[in-house]
């Protein structure tokens, strides 16, 4: 609630496309990243838990460490690498959760999309459950990298039809690893656009 009022006054935030995800099972977001605060941006407009892997690190962190205790968030050791990562977010979606993956790895400087990580594909190929893309658009100037305090800047976030799973059944076929981050960052760009230009028409 608190957090409703906070970005729907402080940054004018808007959410459309959630028809596509249903009320309950599990699924995985792949979404652009902005701002530490695009897990929040996307699990907002959605009143159920969204499971996002971060830096176990930044647990350690005063402020964003209660955070990300509090919701839902996965720790991820760099030292113990992306599998028990994979293992954790199969199970929570298995359990029901929508897991949240940031494909960049890190946030955007200056909000554009940036390079894909490859690690993605793995999860992607060891799972059967829907995929949505989502676009975020204007969290890196509301509380971008470097940035100390919330500024009042509009934010838009469009949750996209989930990937058709024939085609994402093609491309998890050995080989076409790089067709399948092709096909996502694609997809996902068509959705950071479409809260851009969303975001230019208010």
């Amino acid at each position: 609630m608190i957090l409703s009022v906070v970005f729907t006054t402080w940054l004018r935030y808007r959410a459309r496309g959630v028809e596509h995800v249903p009320a309950v099972g599990g699924g995985l977001f792949l979404t652009n990243h902005q701002s530490f605060l695009d897990p929040l941006l996307v699990g907002l407009p959605l009143r159920r838990p969204v499971s996002f892997l971060a830096r176990d690190t930044l647990f350690k962190v005063p402020v964003i460490g209660w955070i990300l205790r509090h919701t839902y968030v996965m720790p991820l050791s760099r030292e113990t690498g992306g599998a028990a990562g994979i293992r954790e977010t199969l199970r929570r979606m298995d359990l029901g959760f929508l897991v949240g993956i940031f494909p960049e790895g890190t946030r955007s400087v200056d909000g554009s999309l940036g390079k894909f990580k490859p690690g993605f594909a793995a999860l992607v190929r060891r799972m059967e459950l829907p995929i949505y893309p989502v676009g975020i658009a204007g969290a890196h100037r509301a509380f971008g990298k470097g940035s100390l305090f919330l500024k009042p800047h509009r934010v838009c976030v469009v949750f996209g039809e989930p990937f058709p799973k024939e085609l994402i059944d093609s491309l998890k076929q050995r080989g076409r690893e790089a067709e399948l981050i092709e096909c996502v960052r694609s997809k996902i760009a068509e959705c950071q656009q479409a809260a851009e230009d969303w975001l230019a028409a208010r």
